[in-house]
């Protein structure tokens, strides 16, 4: 039997380093986003300074592992193999449940999924021990340790409101003082606020370090019997104020003499102190588990007794974390900084909801965004006839953002904010973090740093009416999905934990061969995705400032669409056909993507037209006619996709052997088109799309002779009022197809031959 709990601790150790891999692919948003949000430094010196950070965390994290062994639930009132029953479930279920947001590219809370996890496996064993000594549900609250999971839990969601509350006020006033133009202050301006945030940021490098520590315990007589901790703890007054003054004159002579740029400075060092808090808080979320089982497994063989009679009352003392075990973890988290391409995903989520100008909105607005926005506006509008307009005006000119040159073809390289507000994250979000540490509170890092950014955002007003119902909706997306973290790592844990109690090491074994295999496919679709994206065909912003460029990048364009056309409108006959209903919606979610590049091409006007030269102006023009073309041809497809889904979808009689042949017939023609199409624009051989042209008529006869022969079959033998109405309806969008595709390759001929004439196509 005791090989079973030893090959369970090999187990529990793969784990944690799986963990340590999705969790840091997971948090690495917590301390980058700042720094990669403002482009202040270089992307190595960011990743390096990080990796640093991370490294002195893991060192000084030892005390924050107190909660997975004692936090949650009443060791003592648990044996050793229930201990390693809840251990495994928690570990299974956090791996799993992380990874699962990593893939959405979502950032969540590791201190969540583990506290949950903790309560939902602690709580299923009591009531398997309840069950079996046939005792009451009210018993429970002798197996866990409501009172500190009670705290734990409050804590983290009052970071939610405290974290976005303060984040605003801060950068509110930070923006009141320094304005955009902050590089044109006043020296001393400048050294202020970098004496405020270096302090800030300094002091809680320190009392995090300090506190990490196995001297942070002990006492001193020369620190009048407290300890170190006790000491600093109610030294902060002197402490702070010392370091402001040291830090100001510091931030002084950087700037006025060494011409530092005191922001990047203020950056560099709080991602740091970030990455340091991370690794120090968030340690315990990824190995806090395996190493109390490891130490419970210790305990358990040195006493002899029997593992279903062995009582864990271990845990509740103090243990300290063997030192290699951090270093060790801390040297997984870095090389997972550094290798992780899920890690950035998620981070640019966060960016991109806190990004100052206007980007691809990831997320689609909904109701309660719409209301919340709107509530807003009016409780704006009820303030501004409140506060005199003289107070309004000179507040709004202190948030008047300056006008930034557009890169030429480079709009996409901007910063997503400037440096202010990146110190203001960094600085809130440490100062927060320092607190719940001084409280012995494992606060969600993810939490914190995700609201302050979002509050920050806000009252830099980043979220204009633009934006702003995009962007409220993204951070209910996300604060939904931290709740429903919660409720699934309590249900998921606890039902792993009973599936292991009843099954034992089968049961194990089973679940860790099942989650292999959970992690290996969504690492593989991982992996596909990312590929697919990199290869897939595209609709590429255009960003040249001349029609000779427009004409040469927008031809990609229309290769592409003529390509993705000729494959959609094929699959909407042959699925017809075929009563393929499978197929019908694949190709209706593939148009409906279709349609969505264009619009983002249609977003992306403002800046085509204002990156434009001066003489060039007329390609605006002709860009704007090219979208209205292909606008037309992805509005048609789309209708086409869905009315044949539609008929399919509601098992309406198939149409006939004559109609197939005839819409096969026209596919035929338009595939035809296409594809020459295609041809032309890959190559650039403009001339040929005259010879396109010249078959324009013999189109359109082609439908209206199908349309005059279904006439006739109406009249004399078609007996299905839904087939004649989907036929009809095929045949008119298709021509309507046809002549916004002619109309693009008149635009395109009419600039290769400007002899040609504006041809005026025929819209019967």
């Amino acid at each position: 039997m005791e090989n079973i709990y030893f090959i369970m601790i090999i187990a529990l150790a793969g784990l944690a380093i799986a963990d340590l891999v999705v969790g840091v692919s997971n948090d690495a948003v917590n301390f980058l986003n700042s720094a990669i949000g403002s482009k202040a430094i270089s992307f190595r010196t960011i990743m390096i300074v990080a990796s640093l950070g991370i490294a002195f965390g893991a060192i000084f994290s030892s005390g924050m592992m107190e909660v997975a062994r004692k936090g949650i639930f009443n060791p003592s009132e648990f044996y050793f193999n229930e201990i390693m029953f809840i251990f495994m479930a928690v570990m299974i279920t956090d791996i799993l449940l992380l990874d699962f947001f990593n893939t959405l590219g979502m950032p969540t809370s590791t201190t969540v999924s583990i506290v949950f996890e903790l309560l939902g496996a602690a709580v299923a064993m009591s009531i398997i021990k309840i069950g079996i000594d046939g005792g009451s549900v009210g018993d429970i609250i002798t197996y866990i340790n409501t009172s500190k999971a009670f705290e734990i839990i409050m804590g983290i969601l009052l970071s939610v409101v405290v974290a976005f509350s303060i984040g605003a006020m801060v950068q509110w006033v930070s923006r009141l003082l320094l304005s955009y133009d902050f590089q044109k202050k006043a020296r001393w301006v400048g050294s202020l606020f970098g004496g405020i945030a270096l302090t800030a940021i300094t002091y809680f490098i320190f009392m995090k370090g300090i506190k990490g520590t196995p001297y942070a315990g002990e006492t001193y007589d020369a620190l009048g019997g407290l300890t170190i901790s006790a000491y600093l703890e109610n030294q902060v007054f002197i402490i702070v104020l010392v370091s402001l003054l040291f830090w100001y004159l510091i931030s002084f002579v950087l700037t006025s003499f060494l011409k530092v740029n005191i922001y990047k400075l203020i950056i560099g060092v709080g991602t740091f102190a970030l990455a340091l808090a991370f690794a120090g808080n968030d340690l315990v979320n990824f190995i806090g588990v395996p190493i109390a089982a490891y130490q419970s497994y210790e305990a358990w063989a040195a006493s002899g007794v029997a593992a279903t009679e062995f009582s864990m009352g271990v845990l509740a003392s103090k243990v300290p974390t063997p030192t290699i075990f951090l270093f060790l973890s801390g040297l997984v988290m870095v090389a997972t900084l550094w290798f992780s391409k899920k890690a950035r995903y998620v981070a640019d989520t966060e960016i991109n909801l806190a990004r100052q100008h206007d980007a691809k909105e990831r997320f689609e607005p909904n109701y309660l965004s719409r209301s919340l926005v709107r509530i807003s506006m009016l409780v704006s509008q009820y303030t501004a006839t409140v506060i005199p307009n003289s107070v309004t005006k000179r507040i709004d000119n202190r948030f008047k953002k300056p006008v930034i040159e557009m890169p030429k073809g480079k709009i996409h390289e901007l910063p997503a904010f400037d440096m202010v507000r990146a110190a203001v994250n960094l600085m809130v979000a440490g100062i927060l973090i320092s607190i719940a540490t001084s409280f012995k509170l494992p606060l969600s890092t993810t939490y914190v740093t995700f609201m302050v950014a979002m509050g920050t955002s806000l009252a830099d007003r980043a979220w204009g009416s633009e934006s702003a119902v995009y962007r409220v909706a993204g951070v209910l997306n996300v604060i939904g999905g931290w709740f429903l973290t919660a409720i699934i790592a309590f249900i998921a844990s606890g039902i792993i934990l009973a599936i292991i109690s009843f099954g034992k090491g089968t049961a194990i074994g089973i679940l860790l061969f099942v989650a292999i295999l959970i992690l290996a496919r969504n690492y593989i679709s991982y992996n596909k995705k990312s590929k697919a994206l990199i290869a897939e065909d595209r609709l590429i912003k255009a960003e040249s400032s001349s029609i000779q460029g427009v004409i040469s990048e927008s031809s990609k364009n229309i290769s592409n669409v003529m390509k993705r056309s000729g494959k959609l409108y094929r699959n909407c006959i042959e699925g017809l056909a075929r009563q393929d209903l499978d197929r019908l919606k694949k190709n209706k979610t593939s148009v409906v993507k279709l349609s969505k590049e264009i619009e983002e091409l249609r977003d992306h006007l403002f800046y085509f037209i204002k990156n434009l030269d001066e003489s060039n102006v007329e390609a605006s023009n002709f860009y704007i006619n090219i979208l209205g073309d292909l606008t037309d041809i992805s509005q048609s497809l789309e209708y086409i996709a869905k009315i044949t889904h539609k008929h399919v979808n509601n098992n309406h009689k198939k149409l006939k052997f004559n109609q197939i042949k005839e819409l096969t017939e026209i596919n035929q023609q338009l595939e035809t088109l296409f594809s020459n199409t295609k041809d032309a624009f890959d190559n650039g051989s403009y001339e040929k799309i005259g010879i396109i042209l010249d078959q324009k008529q013999d189109l359109y006869n082609l439908v209206t002779e199908k349309i005059e022969k279904q006439i006739a079959r109406t009249r004399s033998e078609e007996s299905s009022p839904k087939n004649t109405t989907l036929y009809f309806s095929m045949l008119i969008e298709t021509k309507d197809l046809m002549e916004a595709t002619m109309e693009l390759l008149e635009l395109y001929y009419q600039k290769y031959d400007q002899s040609v004439p504006a041809a005026s196509v025929s819209k019967e």
